[in-house]
């Protein structure tokens, strides 16, 4: 659900095909800014409406924009899922961010940053009940 899910639903803007992979009452998210310092990170995504809100506006704007190579395939390959910890019915997930997709006007989009998400097992599957995402890939310093 955290990869080939997540990145097919929002390369085709279809928020449906996710959004039983969340739960709704649990759910919310941090928003990092890409800062290293915690005192810098926002409570920006407080209940799951607000964040369906802006994964649309994302998404809709990706599908807007021209890219000069299969923008699907680039973000597969920018995207690593390699380490989640489980501990019974709760786990924290791991995915990092590192590549670029390159426009058809000859700028790219650096995809460069790295999100925990917190899930839960609920009634037999996991659900993603919150996560602290777009924190800066590689971890910096605080200072």
């Amino acid at each position: 659900m955290l990869v080939k899910r997540d990145i097919d639903a929002f390369v085709a803007a279809d928020w449906p095909s996710v959004a039983d992979d969340f739960d709704e009452e649990a759910f919310f998210g941090v928003d990092a800014g890409k800062q290293p310092n915690p005192d810098a990170w926002r409570l920006g995504f407080p209940d799951l409406e607000t964040y369906r809100r802006e994964w649309l506006r994302q998404a809709k704007e990706f599908g807007q924009t021209n890219f000069a190579e299969d923008a699907r395939a680039a973000i597969f390959d920018a995207t690593r899922l390699n380490d989640i910890e489980i501990d019974g019915n709760r786990a924290i997930a791991r995915k990092k961010f590192d590549g670029r997709i390159k426009r058809a006007d000859g700028a790219e989009d650096r995809l460069l940053w790295q999100t925990l998400y917190y899930c839960v097992r609920k009634e037999g599957r996991w659900k993603i009940c919150g996560f602290t995402g777009y924190l800066p890939n590689p971890m910096g310093a605080v200072s």
